[in-house]
């Protein structure tokens, strides 16, 4: 499973997108606008970008350029409906990794991307650790003290999204939004079951929750008493 960012001004083509991706069981947010898209990239780490040269706001290349000048180095694909090999040229010159033109088959995006998941990642790693617990991405394999804990797919990626952003607190829509951005039928209330179960899983009895509730404001992954 791999965290993926779709960045296209015609929401239709991102629903079409996130609903292939789905059937991988990848994890997967959309946006329609070039700052948008800065905004997720800032507060989110991706394993692949998947950006329209033509977006509003700021154009795709004006994204592309400002990740890589960044440093970021996350795999980025970039869409375009243009045919001039000028503008494919540019992307490449920006840092794209790979491009499609639309319209474009499925099996043709998930091929691509399978491709650039199999680069060695050297920002992006796929062993994340927070004090016992051990999350392999790229396994799908969740450890607590070494003993395997089985997650349901939502619950391991609520608690990847915990393990990177450690210490800091997210209100239930930041969550929502960010762990259940493809699913329009979420509720609040699905957030906070499925902390609730995982909090069951990875908590050690009698000790306090490494996912503790920070009184109107939200949950933050923490070791140690909350304050």
């Amino acid at each position: 499973m791999a965290k993926i960012l779709v960045s296209d001004d015609d929401a239709s083509l991102c629903t079409t997108i996130s609903g292939w991706l789905a059937l991988e069981h990848h994890n997967v947010e959309s946006v329609h606008d070039g700052h948008d898209a800065l905004e997720h990239l800032k507060v989110s780490e991706y394993d692949v970008i998947i950006l329209d040269i033509g977006l509003p706001g700021l154009s795709g290349l004006e994204v592309l350029k400002e990740l890589r000048t960044s440093g970021l180095t996350t795999p980025v694909i970039i869409l375009t409906g243009k045919t001039s090999v000028d503008d494919v040229e540019k992307g490449f010159e920006a840092g794209a990794d790979d491009y499609l033109r639309k319209p474009f088959h499925g099996k043709e995006l998930m091929a691509r991307i399978r491709a650039l998941l199999r680069r060695p990642q050297s920002l992006i790693g796929n062993v994340l650790s927070f004090g016992n617990l051990v999350l392999d991405r790229e396994n799908y394999k969740v450890t607590k003290d070494g003993h395997s804990i089985n997650l349901l797919p939502k619950e391991f990626a609520l608690l990847e999204f915990f393990m990177r952003h450690p210490n800091r607190v997210f209100a239930p829509e930041a969550l929502l939004n960010r762990v259940w951005a493809s699913d329009s039928d979420a509720t609040i209330e699905a957030v906070t079951t499925c902390i609730k179960r995982l909090r069951q899983k990875i908590d050690e009895q009698g000790k306090p929750s490494l996912i503790c509730t920070v009184r109107g404001a939200g949950y933050r992954l923490q070791e140690g008493d909350p304050e």
